[in-house]
């Protein structure tokens, strides 16, 4: 069955202006690589999406006087209490405003990932990307770490509105730690599974391996924490120790993925080392846990990223990946990769610790 990508209209116009490091030119530059580099194919689509979220969709999470300050303030009228609903981290770094435009953008984000729910569960497509999605810092009223809605959060609850699903599955790769969307669903029996660097001075300064959920999501909230510099190997380690059996256990209904790439070696916010490999990895170990598990229904969210050739290029391994598409030729297909590193891995045995650490936390709640 075909894969689709939702493409939204404003995708572009989530910008925070020159100098932040989240421009809305990544989402371009990705279409342009995308279209140059992948053969026109009948096992995928680009789906448009035109539409905006609506405030019912968005209070599925967000409170509506939220809503209404970020819809203001992206009109450039005054919020006398701005900044009790956003971080500084989400302010144009020339004029220290909240850029104007981004929320109907950021609307649009969220009616992508919407359409990409939609998609999938009505059986048009097994797999749907939201290439703009992944904003899962958003916290139910407040914008944060270049996130204004959590489109996450918000696709989860269309998913158990709408179609009644009960066990959903969200494993999140991006660098940073996706707090907000563990925050909504921290007394929820959903499985969640976040891979991210974690220190104390390291944005957002959540994830610690004892943040487990709370009430009947004990045990659901599941996060590994990683040093600098983790290594591919080391990454994929922590991965196969923990997400297949935890999935297996849990029998989920759908697979949802934040696939920030942030973590890639050379990413300017980051510091991980992970390898465009590592990201191939990651989505052939998730297409097939999909398919072993939830009948190969699999949502994935863009997620971070803040080198676009490098952002351009991860993406486009996972999508020929989950896809079975390949690029134009041999030689474009091997082009995406970067080229053999040869460096010192000195984080195994740290994330080894980690891992075992989650195993004896995690495991018991799930009888494994």
């Amino acid at each position: 069955m075909k894969v689709a990508i939702v493409k939204g209209k404003e995708l572009k116009k989530y910008d925070f202006g020159p100098g932040h490091p989240f421009r809305g030119d990544r989402f371009e530059d990705f279409f342009s690589f995308f279209e140059k580099k992948i053969a026109l194919d009948g096992r995928f689509e680009i789906v448009a999406n035109n539409n905006l979220a609506s405030d019912s969709d968005l209070r599925l999470w967000h409170t509506t006087q939220y809503i209404d300050a970020m819809g203001k303030a992206s009109c450039g009228i005054e919020v006398s209490d701005l900044f009790r609903f956003l971080s500084g981290d989400n302010l144009n770094p020339q004029t220290r405003r909240f850029p104007l435009g981004i929320e109907s953008a950021a609307r649009v984000i969220v009616a992508s990932s919407i359409l990409a729910c939609d998609l999938v569960l009505e059986g048009s497509f097994e797999k749907a990307i939201s290439i703009g999605g992944g904003l899962h810092h958003a916290t139910s009223d407040s914008a944060a770490g270049f996130c204004v809605f959590n489109d996450i959060a918000v696709a989860t609850r269309h998913l158990q509105k709408e179609y009644d699903l009960e066990k959903i599955a969200i494993i999140d790769v991006d660098g940073h730690h996706g707090d907000g969307t563990q925050r909504i669903l921290y007394e929820e029996p959903l499985l969640k599974i976040s891979f991210h660097r974690y220190g104390q001075r390291f944005y957002p300064g959540s994830g610690k391996v004892d943040e487990i959920g709370e009430g009947s999501g004990k045990g659901y909230s599941v996060n590994v924490p990683l040093p600098i510099g983790t290594s591919h190997q080391a990454f994929l380690y922590a991965f196969d120790e923990i997400v297949p059996p935890l999935i297996r256990k849990y029998e989920p209904e759908i697979l949802l993925n934040q696939f920030g790439v942030d973590g890639h070696y050379e990413d300017p916010l980051v510091g991980l080392g992970l390898t465009t490999e590592t990201f191939r990895e990651i989505s052939f170990k998730m297409h097939e846990l999909a398919h072993e598990n939830s009948e190969g229904r699999y949502l994935i969210f863009g997620g971070g990223g803040y080198e676009p050739l490098n952002v351009a290029r991860c993406w486009a391994i996972m999508f020929t990946t989950v896809s079975g598409i390949q690029p134009m030729n041999k030689k474009e297909y091997e082009n995406l990769f970067d080229a053999e590193l040869r460096i010192e891995d000195y984080t195994f045995d740290i994330v080894k610790e980690t891992v075992e650490e989650v195993k004896e936390l995690i495991f018991p709640f799930h009888k494994l």
